[in-house]
């Protein structure tokens, strides 16, 4: 099984070989609705056939006789009663089949599309954080909604078409040949150029199909990018360049689907069956010539021969259908099938957190980047760690190797002594709560955004913990209160509104690690002053890792890093680092400069 860092109790697993085993499997789940598509098509085309059969034996029965004097004698009307109810009963027979094997058939196509949603997403949730930084967000959109879509159109009306195609074709001809079967000869010979042709199609539209979904893929990723980046873009007034790369990439698409009409148009069956009609009737009359058939026969044997069209033209689209199914779950099983970097650890570590952090001799980097070198430093319960450093030093991703976002690449992360590799997952990030500076907020209301890491929060809860982070206030000023809600990424609030927030949804949590990441860098002067409190309250019995410019912060940790270059050049408190590190005097000149004249006289 694929590494993932999360997984559904007693999820269904489904072989991912390949994309067709893949797709099997998955309708083979509902292997009785599947038994009533086939037998329920099989009895369409049979009692259709069937009537076919019996229009030829009427008009073989009711020949016009005449009387001495050569007057038309009458028909039996109760013969021709009995036989038009006969044909009326196997016709209704035929779309009753028709009906029920379709209605299943849909059940399984959207059974099956729900399915591979839920198993994609619950794979996308189980991949890494590395892994989502090298996707583009709009194809992985692209392949969870018009992907997925495309596997219900290849079931219904891609697969029943195809089955209904062969059974189209069988069962008529197998009537023909019980009337007679060197009738067969003809038809044969059509079958053996309709498979030749039909692979021949099927080549050649592989190929077109596979790059027209990884078009689309393109298409949507660039789309999202745009929008997602509209304020950019029209804060430089990119509009007209935007406009054209997306021009670009639509008429890429649309030249795909004009090079699919291209091999479409050509694909011949239907003029192999207007050839085999022409010469199955050439062939009836020669038999019947030579008095081996009759005209009923005739009728009956034109009559099946005729329904072979409805099959060969439908599988001109059917075999379309099913080739873009297949080629959407290639693109699905792709994203399914690829290992995480990091794995769940089920059998994992579980405790509570006491708090203590050490590293030892770590490295990381991204992909080929290297960004901290042999980083070593300890932790002690309940301690607040400053991490101070230029931009790029190693900082941020320093702390993303304790809650596991990203692994070492050498050394080792221990939390109480434990590797954090060696811990559960899910126990480990639970614990562990992380305020960043880009805060995300979810489209959803205020409340439902500040329980997010505590969903059985109640509401007093929620607002204790608004008030400790100082959004309480904010929260009541608008109508709807706690029940407000946000557009996406929380672009209806300010930066501080959307840190105090966050705030909130960390305090609500109760983490034993505490991670700051430049939390408060959209909060004015007075609020900080009361966040401050908050968090000094916070920090009470937890461990705090703090990335933060604000000297009113640094000044009063219990150990300050000094990160440069991805390496620890300095630790040690306020004073000390003062007195031995020129790093640090460097860094606090920095940012004490930058300060107003009455907070520099405060610090000083």
């Amino acid at each position: 099984m694929a590494k993932r860092e999360f997984s559904v109790e007693h999820e269904y697993s489904y072989p991912r070989s390949s994309p067709i085993r893949w797709i099997i499997a998955h309708v083979w789940r509902y292997w009785f609705l599947a038994c009533v598509v086939l037998l329920c098509f099989l009895g369409s085309w049979v009692t259709y056939s069937q009537a076919r059969v019996v229009i030829g034996d009427v008009a073989g029965l009711f020949k016009v006789s005449f009387d001495a004097e050569g007057l038309p004698l009458p028909f039996n009307a109760a013969l021709l009663l009995r036989m038009s109810l006969i044909i009326l009963a196997l016709l209704v027979a035929d779309g009753f089949s028709l009906w029920f094997g379709s209605l299943a058939g849909e059940t399984i196509a959207a059974r099956f599309e729900a399915d591979a949603r839920e198993e994609l997403y619950t794979s996308l949730l189980g991949k890494s954080q590395a892994y989502h930084d090298r996707q583009r967000v709009g194809d992985l959109m692209a392949r969870a909604t018009d992907d997925t879509s495309q596997l219900a159109s290849m079931i219904v009306p891609g697969s029943t078409m195809i089955f209904e195609s062969i059974l189209g074709i069988v069962v008529p001809l197998a009537y023909v040949g019980f009337i007679n079967v060197e009738l067969l000869l003809v038809p044969l010979g059509f079958v053996a150029c309709y498979i030749i042709a039909v692979r021949r199609y099927v080549r050649r539209l592989n190929p077109v199909i596979a790059e027209q979904r990884e078009q689309f893929g393109k298409l949507n990723a660039g789309l999202e990018e745009t929008i997602s980046g509209i304020e950019v873009v029209k804060a430089s007034a990119r509009e007209g360049f935007e406009r054209l790369k997306y021009r670009r990439h639509a008429r890429g698409f649309r030249d795909l689907f004009v090079q699919q009409g291209r091999i479409e148009a050509r694909y011949i069956p239907l003029l192999l069956f207007g050839i085999t009609f022409g010469l199955t009737f050439l062939h009836s009359m020669i038999l019947f010539d030579q008095s081996r058939i009759t005209i009923a026969d005739i009728i009956a044997v034109m009559s099946l021969i005729g329904l072979l069209r409805f099959p060969t033209f439908i599988s001109l689209f059917a075999f379309t259908l099913v080739q873009t199914g297949i080629a959407s779950a290639g693109r699905i099983l792709s994203v399914i099938k690829e290992e995480t970097e990091l794995d769940e650890n089920l059998q994992g570590h579980q405790a509570t957190l006491k708090g203590e952090l050490r590293f030892d001799h770590v490295q990381f980097g991204y992909e080929a980047q290297p960004i901290l070198h042999d980083v070593s430093f300890s932790v002690k319960p309940g301690q607040t760690v400053a991490i101070v450093g230029q931009t790029g030093s190693g900082k941020s991703a320093l702390t993303q190797l304790v809650n596991r976002t990203y692994d070492v690449q050498a050394g080792r992360v221990l939390i109480d002594g434990i590797d954090v590799r060696d811990w559960n997952l899910d126990t480990l990030r639970s614990q562990i709560s992380k305020i960043e500076q880009d805060v995300f907020l979810f489209s959803r209301t205020i409340g439902e955004n500040i329980a997010f890491g505590a969903p059985n929060a109640t509401r007093e809860q929620i607002i204790e913990a608004a008030k400790a982070a100082q959004a309480h206030d904010f929260i009541s000023s608008f109508v709807n209160g706690y029940d407000t809600e946000i557009g996406e990424r929380g672009v209806t609030l300010s930066g501080g509104q959307r840190q105090r927030i966050a705030l909130a949804r960390a305090f609500l949590s109760n983490p034993r690690i505490l991670i700051l990441d430049d939390s408060t860098s959209a909060i004015d002067s007075a609020t900080e002053d009361q966040i401050q409190r908050a968090i000094r309250e916070a920090q009470r019995g937890r461990t705090t890792l703090l990335i933060t410019h604000r000297l009113s912060q640094i000044r009063w940790a219990d150990v300050i890093l000094v990160l440069d270059g991805g390496r620890i050049v300095a630790a040690g408190d306020h004073e000390h680092l003062l007195r031995t590190s020129n790093h640090y005097r460097r860094i606090f000149a920095r940012y004490e400069s930058s300060l107003p004249p009455i907070e520099q006289a405060v610090l000083a």
